[in-house]
């Protein structure tokens, strides 16, 4: 997995720690929703908070490609994590370089891996540079990113991760351009994951499968900034997350709710969610100004070149929410308990 953690991309990463059957080799830290550094904390607290200090952090790329990079304080927080004060980490992130990880981890395991890249795409464009082969020796590739006839969530046409690095995206998807349909990437772009809209209720339903002894204290719409009350740990750090994310949702007239994008392609990477996609061949812009980062895709073949892509059409939303809560709800109700908290 590769991320740049995000409120979205920190669920993402739990429901993945949450799914038995799914091994995570390693989880490389992009900058995007906050620096490298930072992401890479996140990262490493989400792991051994969720049970899993074995799995291997690492950072590559401190910028995107070309451009300065952006952050944005104001979606995910300072830290990333909204409200939430996750714990100090005790692990140390990994001394290789994460492009390094991700070639020699997809030398030695051909035909096996998933790559899961729900960041801007800088760090995978130079793991291609690095092993252009890489398409051919991952099992798949699912990358969220990107809006096709759909308006963008960053400009009025550009999705935040092809926006962040859009000449790393435009090299990623020109990697796949050729290859067999089965070897193109799965794409999970915005008119699927903002389907994906997780309200207050999911999360008292989640605290509720966590065995919290009073779920409807976890995150009822109340004065912004106040914390959570979940007696289990890891549900009061995904509440005191998301909580943010519902304010600032709400400050952009979208609602109480949540766009909870990088759960989607995780649970596609996992193999569990229902999904139906087309074909296309991806253009990302990198020259005019107002369109940095936009997406365009040809499904037609109207250009007459190869499909790159296979860009997800079809999604369930009812179903998503119930398997993230069934799955996370469950993983939160095994985990120890380790600060000693009570509820005041």
């Amino acid at each position: 997995m590769d991320c740049d953690t995000g409120i979205d991309d920190a669920l993402a990463l739990a429901y993945l720690c949450s799914q038995p059957h799914v091994e995570l080799v390693a989880v490389s830290s992009t900058p995007g929703n906050v620096a490298a550094e930072q992401v890479a904390r996140n990262n490493l607290s989400l792991l051994e908070l969720c049970g899993r200090p074995d799995v291997p952090v690492a950072i590559g790329a401190r910028a995107p490609l070309r451009i300065p990079l952006t952050t944005t304080p104001e979606t995910h927080g300072p830290q990333g994590v909204g409200y939430a004060e996750l714990p100090e980490p005790h692990g140390k992130v990994h001394d290789v370089d994460a492009v390094e990880l991700w070639v020699e981890a997809a030398r030695s395991r051909p035909g096996e891996l998933t790559a899961l890249l729900t960041a801007p795409l800088t760090n995978f464009a130079l793991a291609l540079r690095a092993e252009p082969r890489l398409p051919e020796l991952l099992r798949g590739v699912v990358i969220m990113g990107g809006s096709y006839y759909y308006q963008g969530n960053t400009t009025p046409t550009a999705e935040w991760n092809t926006h962040v690095d859009p000449h790393a995206a435009a090299e990623v998807f020109a990697a796949f351009s050729g290859l067999p349909e089965e070897r193109l990437p799965v794409v999970c772009a915005l008119e699927t994951t903002e389907r994906i809209e997780l309200t207050p209720e999911h999360v008292a339903a989640l605290a509720s499968e966590a065995g919290c002894t009073e779920p409807e204290l976890v995150l009822p719409e109340q004065p912004e900034g106040r914390r959570s009350m979940a007696s289990n740990e890891l549900v009061r750090h995904v509440s005191d997350m998301l909580r943010f994310y519902f304010e600032f949702h709400r400050r952009y007239g979208q609602g109480y709710v949540a766009h909870i994008h990088d759960y989607f392609a995780a649970s596609v990477a996992a193999g569990t969610a229902r999904y139906g996609t087309r074909t296309a061949t991806v253009h990302v812009e990198t020259a005019a100004p107002r369109l940095i980062g936009t997406t365009v895709a040809d499904f037609r073949g109207l250009w007459g070149e190869p499909p790159n892509a296979r860009i997800v059409s079809e999604n369930h939303p009812g179903e998503a929410f119930a398997e993230l809560v069934s799955s996370l709800g469950g993983l939160a109700r095994r985990l120890p308990d380790t600060t000693g908290w009570e509820r005041p």
